[in-house]
């Protein structure tokens, strides 16, 4: 090919076109390769130029280097058009739709313990408590020493509480034994009056059918200048209604001790257990669920409030055992063992959640 008498524009015009029209990037590398190629048309008049006079040397050079740069430039944009549709048409294929329910050899489900602590706090939250949250990991004087235990109380000792190696100060920081700590917090931060309750992990050196190392609590407290034994009881009765769904249920409150309240109870609630099924609010027999009481004076001054002006009571409850009374499960090391046929056969629809307009 006589490269001073190529029509240069017309060449352009048709290595343009057939690029533009290139359809996968195969015919495209093999479009450059017959244009640009050392073995190509432009390449090959390229090789021309030195056999040229000066003049046409000059006046043939900026021509063909700038087909050169134009046809390079037009199979660039085109590859990288072509690799972007070829993405686009991957992303149509795989596409999932995320609204659809998933496949049912692999159902979801939430967990016995999350749906039980969501119960409870919707019906907390009818009551006008506030959900109150705190760390897993407290200091001592939060988890002990605010809540009235003495230096040398039994919930101290090595065999009840997990401690954690002393800090550059030498404070042995703890995992919270219970949730009473974040009352404490709440205390410190917020003036009364409060309505709160709290829930989430706590742990002990414990194992067995009955208690794991790592449970759950949820709690609550009430700070004022008129709340009483029988404001308490009242709430606590109104709770186990609404959670257990009866309308009538026949408690009592005997006499206990907890260094954090006093006077103290725990709450035992009337039920059937014959044929090997629990029924609350029918029966002659009693179960213990939970405990409580007016919080102690010395509490209320440890968390910077005045004793002759502020009162109040508070609660407590294992969720682990409210789920497992409520929902037939005996042995708590089962919500922990990762068994995929436990959690279908005892998990809630992830489609639901629990309300007390719906039901729970």
């Amino acid at each position: 090919m006589d490269a001073a008498t190529t029509d240069i524009p017309a060449l352009e015009r048709d290595l343009l076109a057939r690029i533009d029209q290139a359809g996968d990037e195969q015919a495209l590398e093999m479009l450059r390769v017959e244009a640009l190629g050392k073995q190509g048309l432009v390449s090959g008049m390229m090789r021309m130029l030195g056999a040229m006079s000066p003049d046409e040397r000059q006046r043939m050079g900026p021509l063909l280097n700038g087909l050169k740069d134009r046809v390079g430039e037009a199979i660039t944009v085109k590859k990288a058009a072509l690799a972007e549709a070829a993405l686009e048409a991957q992303l149509r294929a795989s596409a999932v739709d995320v609204s659809l329910p998933g496949p049912r050899a692999y159902p979801g489900a939430i967990h016995p313990i999350s749906w039980v602590m969501e119960e409870i706090a919707a019906i907390f939250a009818d009551m006008g408590f506030v959900l109150e949250e705190g760390p897993d990991i407290e200091t001592d004087f939060n988890n002990f020493t605010a809540l009235n235990f003495p230096p040398k109380h039994p919930a101290r000792d090595m065999h009840d509480t997990f401690f954690l190696a002393p800090d550059v100060s030498g404070e042995r920081k703890v995992l919270r034994t219970h949730t009473s700590p974040v009352q404490v917090r709440t205390m410190l931060k917020q003036e009364p009056p409060i309505r709160m309750i709290c829930q989430g992990r706590t742990f002990r050196k414990d194992s067995d059918a009955t208690h794991t190392p790592m449970f759950h609590q949820t709690e609550g407290l009430v700070i004022d200048k008129t709340s009483t034994m029988a404001d308490l009881k009242g709430v606590l009765m109104g709770f186990v209604k609404a959670y257990f769904e009866v309308d009538d249920v026949v408690v009592r409150f005997r006499p206990h001790h907890f260094p954090f309240t006093e006077p103290s109870a725990e709450m035992d609630v009337r039920c059937d257990r014959s044929g090997g099924v629990l029924k609350i609010g029918q029966g002659q027999d009693w179960l213990e669920i939970l405990g409580c009481g007016m919080v102690h004076p010395n509490v209320i001054a440890n968390c910077g409030l005045d004793p002759n002006e502020w009162q109040g009571y508070a609660f407590g409850m294992g969720v682990d055992r409210l789920a497992g009374l409520k929902y037939g499960m005996p042995d708590l090391r089962d919500y922990f063992s990762g068994d995929v046929r436990w959690l279908k056969h005892y998990g809630f629809s992830p489609f639901l959640l629990p309300g007390l307009a719906q039901g729970l």
